[in-house]
């Protein structure tokens, strides 16, 4: 018997016990539903890490007795993702998997937070665990913070958390030491900081996708030269090196490694992992090749794949005429979006806002989603933009592209997707929000540290304190996603005159800037079962506030907001479409839009017909 039929005959039996459990039994004679749970931007950092090569162990809690190697609490609250509770969220995630019995988990990049050595061995281990212990069998694709550059760089951050609530540099280079914050300690240096790149990376986690292993049914990448007739899994093993597995960029003689995959884990299950990182050389490049200071870092995603992997196109449309002639159900996923995501509110937002604001350089061009969805893409998984949203394309020529994304566990809102395979053509998506995360408060009283110290010290940038009073981890993302409007979004993206003029008026007073008659208007209310009382109880922050909300979590945000208040939003939209003022007008179109988008909490999909339709709003929730 030939290796590829005696492999086959060895993977069926593993893999029938593999998702034995992760299926749904339906009638007798019917095939078991496949589940697989969809876990993005994890940007895990190992919390109690011991450093490979210095005696530091972090900062002591005196509550549980214990060392952490943690960032501030100052550096969560100005960036777009927490480094330090998701480590208990990943947790609590994986836990929620196991108890619904899904054996098969993606991981859709920044699966860490820059690569760094002490961060993919702990991704590792707890990865290796819950493979072990309850045959749970995870793949993966890179995010442009793993790796931050496609080779290992230097590395490090000034803003760990250290004692007395000071900020404690940690760097793998004493050369990257600079004069800093004046209350910072001294610096640690330990290489276990470094930023890995592609090669150390997958090395470390060959046991995700990134290599073939002998239980898969199939695996290739864009540079194979075996099909899957005559696949084994040595000649796969054999052509997996990334030395094979390189592209030139344009103009430079550089080769940069794509781990883009295909692999069946599951029979007739095709799992399309698409790296869709592109590192372009900088401008003025220094004299030693491959290292950090000549890439500049991938976040732009596909807009860039289209010009600089284009090979990634041609290798899409193969494998999806190949899933197409063998009845394999196509999945793809990828760290980028694929699919418009602001619910067709993108122009109105560069108009507002700037090109250059609101992450627009992020947003996938139409030509990007008409490649893919003619490519023969169907159904795409992406995160990178840490929100909640369905994307749906139909090109000119009539094929259709549902693009779903991912929240991350690390931002609010934390959830995760759940994609059932109920037939060939019928998948059912259902999002699970993390409610409580046990221990996501153990790490409160070095916060109060580090708080006693900003304000001992007259830190302009100081937080909020009621954040510490969160009862569970949705409170807490929720403090956290308004500290960062506060902090970030609002003085980096809003025009200044506007905002000022906006931010401070009531709802009453913005009401009264539309066009509409007051009998009129009188009308609309009435109809609404909303008063001009109700508009004095909320201003023009509000309205950003929860603007963001259902920017981040779509519909999701929907009952945390209430109708009442929806309601009012919506007709003060509608007042200002006809306003003579241009940002009002585009204001309203970005608001409003929030409220149209495609289901994103639980709905089913029809890859036959094209069509999407909701299912119940109930949320499913992660809670002790």
């Amino acid at each position: 018997m030939s290796e590829f039929g005696s492999k086959n005959i060895l993977g069926s039996f593993f893999l029938s016990l593999l998702v034995l459990f992760s299926s749904c039994k339906t009638k007798e004679g019917q095939k078991q539903q496949v589940k697989i749970a969809f876990l993005a931007d994890i940007h895990l950092q190992d919390i109690c890490t011991e450093f490979s090569d210095t005696d530091y162990r972090g900062v002591l809690n005196s509550e549980t007795g214990k060392y952490y190697t943690i960032r501030t609490m100052g550096a969560q609250l100005r960036s777009t993702r927490l480094f330090n509770e998701n480590y208990f969220a990943f947790r609590a995630a994986l836990e929620d998997i196991v108890k619904r019995n899904i054996k098969l988990v993606v991981l859709p990049g920044d699966f860490t937070d820059d690569g760094q050595p002490m961060n993919v061995r702990t991704l590792k281990k707890i990865l290796k665990a819950y493979s072990k212990n309850h045959g749970i069998q995870f793949l993966m694709t890179t995010g442009n913070h793993d790796p931050v550059s496609p080779f290992t760089q230097e590395g490090g951050k000034t803003n760990f958390l250290g004692e007395d609530g000071k900020e404690q540099p940690i760097f793998s280079d004493s050369s990257m030491v600079q004069p800093s914050n004046p209350y910072a300690l001294m610096p640690i240096i330990t290489k276990d900081i470094k930023e890995w790149g592609y090669q150390e990376i997958t090395d470390e986690l060959t046991d995700f996708g990134f290599y073939p292993k002998k239980e898969f049914f199939y695996w290739e990448t864009p540079y194979s030269t075996y099909s899957y007739d005559n696949y084994t899994h040595r000649k796969a093993s054999d052509e997996a090196a990334l030395a094979n597995r390189s592209y030139p960029i344009s103009n430079t003689n550089d080769l940069i490694p794509d781990v883009s995959y295909l692999v069946e884990p599951i029979q007739d299950t095709w799992l399309l992992a698409i790296d869709g990182n592109v590192y372009v050389p900088k401008e003025n490049t220094s004299n030693e090749a491959n290292t950090y200071s000549d890439f500049r870092g991938s976040s732009v995603g596909y807009n860039e794949v289209v010009v600089h992997k284009k090979h990634l196109v041609d290798w899409v449309k193969k494998v999806s005429k190949e899933a197409k002639r063998r009845d394999k159900n196509l999945i793809a996923f990828s760290h980028y979006p694929i699919v418009e995501f602001n619910d067709g509110a993108s122009e109105a937002i560069k108009s507002l806002f700037g090109s250059d604001k609101m992450q627009s350089h992020r947003i996938p061009n139409k030509e990007v989603s008409e490649i893919f969805a003619d490519a023969g893409l169907q159904i795409h998984f992406g995160g990178h933009m840490h929100l909640n949203d369905t994307g749906v394309h139909t090109s000119a020529k009539g094929n259709t592209l549902f693009n779903i994304q991912t929240p991350s566990l690390a931002a609010y809102p934390s959830a995760y997707k759940i994609l059932t395979l109920n037939s060939k053509h019928k998948y059912q998506v259902e999002t699970v929000l993390l409610h409580d995360v046990p221990q996501f408060n153990s790490l409160f009283s070095l916060y109060c540290k580090e708080h006693q110290h900003l304000r001992e010290t007259q830190d302009t940038l100081i937080w909020n304190k009621d954040i510490l009073r969160s009862k569970n981890y949705k409170d807490f993302t929720n403090w956290h996603l308004n500290e960062l409007i506060r902090f970030q979004f609002i003085p980096d993206d809003w025009p200044e005159e506007f905002v000022e003029n906006f931010i401070t008026k009531s709802g009453k007073e913005l009401l009264s800037e539309s066009t509409v008659n007051s009998t009129k208007l009188l009308t609309r209310l009435d109809a609404i079962n909303v008063t001009l009382s109700d508009f004095e109880e909320w201003n023009g922050l509000d309205m950003i506030l929860d603007f963001y909300k259902m920017y981040k979590a779509d519909e999701l945000a929907f009952s945390e907001i209430g109708a009442h208040q929806l309601n009012q939003y919506e007709l003060l939209c509608k007042q200002w479409q006809n306003s003579e003022d241009e940002n009002l007008r585009s204001w309203s179109r970005i608001f409003y839009s929030s409220f149209k988008g495609a289901p994103s909490n639980n709905f089913t999909i029809d890859l036959k017909t094209g069509t999407i339709e909701r299912l119940s709003t109930e949320k499913s929730v992660v809670s002790d």
